[in-house]
């Protein structure tokens, strides 16, 4: 899979069991060529997606070769593949050529898990709360990749949501004043101060009250949304990134005590479990009664959780298991997701 961040491509080699647990064999992160991530975030035409479909699909079956070159063809591949565009319970759109992938690898291949859920009603997301469900008990489960999102776990019903932005505005500050595409070890934002007054003016935003069940992206927390933001943002950049950062840990904290509120153990996944200074402001929001942890404390891996969840779905959907969860998503009903492509 790929996220909002389209840093890379996280493939996963997993052996998942009848009792839907998974287990990691090998994981690599796989560049996105440069030209290809470039146009992934420009504006595009009908043409130029047309185009990119196959492209992406290309860039997924090499990360796929890799892994296999090493090891064995699995006995299917399950890709999420790069979302385009995605209408919160309207519509969505992620490309990544499904039937490249299979032609390439030779191996079967299910993709497209969105569009079902939306179908039956849905948002479309969150779709990694159903391994959530089966990895973790008891938990707020936290990832933070481009946006962040938990699974709230307990003796109710699971639900899931976006907590609001995770890398994505720091990513686009560090690019913007830094020329660098991130905070690497959240060592700029450790040498900032956060600006308590603008933190407070970026908490005001409607999303962070918003009940669930809901999503957001890239579409929502976009370059133009950031641009508004900076009006009033400090002089320093530092202090930009110190701040930006704080607004993710802090929004993880409020969406908890908004929406969450009994649990308290958090663990936390996804790229901003590397980030030391996220990590310590999470730490310094959250109370002091709330237990934090790392998917690494559990065995599951940081890095290669989602792509862990996504060879679940697969495996799921290859066996005609409903593998969505309407709790966390707002559908109808329980649903298979996801779309298969023979080689």
């Amino acid at each position: 899979m790929s996220g909002t961040s389209a840093d890379s491509i996280d493939a996963a080699l997993c052996e998942v069991q009848p009792d839907l647990s998974c287990k990691l064999i090998a994981g690599i992160n796989h560049k996105y060529p440069e030209h290809i991530r470039e146009k992934l975030f420009a504006e595009g035409t009908a043409k130029d997606i047309c185009q990119l479909n196959f492209e992406v699909g290309k860039c997924f079956a090499d990360a796929a070769n890799v892994l296999i070159s090493e090891f064995e063809k699995p006995d299917i591949i399950a890709s999420h593949g790069q979302t385009i565009y995605h209408i919160p319970g309207q519509s969505t759109l992620q490309i990544g050529e499904s039937a490249v992938i299979a032609q390439e690898t030779g191996c079967l291949t299910v993709s497209n898990f969105r569009e079902a859920d939306i179908a039956a009603g849905g948002q479309g997301a969150p779709l990694v709360c159903f391994a959530d469900e089966k990895w973790f008990k008891n938990a707020l489960v936290q990832n933070i990749g481009g946006i962040a999102n938990v699974t709230v776990l307990s003796d109710r019903p699971t639900i899931g949501f976006d907590t609001g932005p995770g890398n994505v505005i720091i990513d686009y500050c560090m690019n913007k004043f830094f020329n660098k595409p991130y905070d690497e070890d959240g060592k700029i934002a450790a040498s900032g101060i956060v600006d308590e007054s603008w933190l407070e003016c970026l908490l005001n935003d409607e999303y962070y009250i918003c009940p669930p069940p809901k999503t957001t992206g890239r579409e929502y927390f976009s370059p133009q949304y950031i641009e508004n933001a900076l009006k009033i943002a400090p002089a320093d950049p530092k202090d930009i990134i110190a701040t930006v950062t704080a607004l993710t840990a802090k929004s993880i904290e409020v969406s908890y005590e908004r929406f969450a509120s009994g649990i308290k153990e958090v663990i936390v996944g996804g790229g901003g479990a590397y980030n030391p200074t996220l990590m310590k402001l999470l730490r310094q929001y959250l109370p002091k009664s709330f237990e934090l942890k790392t998917h690494e404390d559990y065995g599951i891996s940081n890095n290669f959780k989602e792509a862990m969840a996504f060879a679940l779905l697969g495996y799921c959907t290859f066996y005609g298991i409903p593998n969505n969860l309407p709790s966390c998503t707002g559908a109808k009903k329980r649903v298979i997701l996801g779309k298969m492509t023979m080689p």
